[in-house]
């Protein structure tokens, strides 16, 4: 282990998106307005629920929980992503591309296990209404939330636990815009099959069972729907089909990034993009647009926030 510390590599150079100046200005504009867009929308949804008493409710704090995720997951590689536009050559440090691929795990797998929480909650208001607010008490919500990070951070823990201790001595380039295990394992000096199969059974089949469940669970709902034809139950489908896109969204990416964890695609840095900057972003939009209770939450805030900026700046009277 020493031999290898010695000749460890100090860096990494990120491939990135593309090497042609115009594309690079294009994306620098476009991922700063969808980066800067993720951050307005989710912490609107985190202020709107937090200061808005009938939103309260076990739905809305699991909704909120996603959204500061969601801001995290945004925010761990895309900043720089964003600035390396600027530079010639794209580095990073390795203990910044650890820390990278700390985050990218311990984001990914607490909001799996939210989302899983988001999916039992709407089981339980659907299908056992009665014992809804028995179910899902306060108590019940924090511990949900509590379990989704500690998951994430011991499924992320679990990840780095050998990949902290590979010996990198020769190739540094990372055939992407930010650290991931499936590009940064294959630069180890050893033989990595053992190494991926591990990672499949870890990422790959956690996510691809997980989705299956949920899948499962939706449907199950959704059938209890179709069972009635009320406005209740058209709000419940409403709701409903949201969280399903958010969550196909999500983990379509990782599925087929985690399963075929070795192939060398464009399409692998397309999708990386999709969840890591698109799928953060389209969650506050999907969520507000479906969900008109908290449409009309949001907009009232913002009118109610435009409104108080116009009383603090008065026009000048004429004396």
């Amino acid at each position: 282990m020493e031999g290898f510390n010695h000749s460890r590599v100090s860096e990494f150079v990120l491939f990135g998106l593309t090497d042609s100046p115009e594309l690079q200005i294009f994306f620098f504009v476009l991922f700063s307005i969808f980066y800067l867009m993720t951050m307005f929308g989710n912490c609107l949804i985190l202020f709107t629920v937090l200061s808005t008493p009938h939103l309260h409710s076990p739905m809305y704090f699991l909704l909120s929980n996603l959204s500061l995720i969601d801001m995290c997951l945004s925010s761990f590689a895309t900043p720089k992503m964003i600035m390396d536009f600027f530079t010639q050559r794209k580095t990073i440090s390795f203990e910044g591309c650890i820390s990278q691929i700390f985050f990218l795990h311990l984001f990914t797998g607490t909001e799996i296990v939210l989302l899983i929480s988001m999916s039992f909650d709407r089981y339980i208001a659907i299908c056992k209404p009665l014992h809804y607010s028995t179910i899902m008490s306060q108590r019940v919500c924090v511990g949900l939330v509590v379990i989704s990070w500690t998951v994430g951070f011991l499924h992320t823990i679990s990840q780095l636990a050998f990949t902290l201790y590979l010996p990198f001595c020769g190739p540094n380039v990372v055939d992407s815009f930010f650290c991931d295990l499936p590009v940064v394992i294959q630069l180890a000096c050893i033989d990595t099959y053992v190494l991926g199969i591990f990672m499949i059974s870890t990422s790959g089949v956690i996510a691809l069972i997980s989705f299956l469940l949920l899948l499962t669970s939706y449907i199950i709902v959704l059938v209890a729907i179709k069972d009635h034809s009320s406005t209740g139950s058209s709000k419940a489908f409403s709701t409903c089909t949201a969280h399903f896109v958010v969550v196909l969204m999500f983990f379509g990416p990782c599925i087929f990034i985690y399963v075929w964890p070795f192939t060398n695609f464009l399409v692998d840095r397309v999708l990386s993009v999709f969840y890591t900057i698109f799928t953060p972003f389209l969650n506050p939009i999907i969520y507000t647009l479906r969900n008109q209770e908290m449409k009309i939450a949001v907009m009232k805030k913002l009118s109610n926030q435009f409104s108080n900026l116009g009383k603090t700046n008065p026009g000048y009277s004429v004396q």
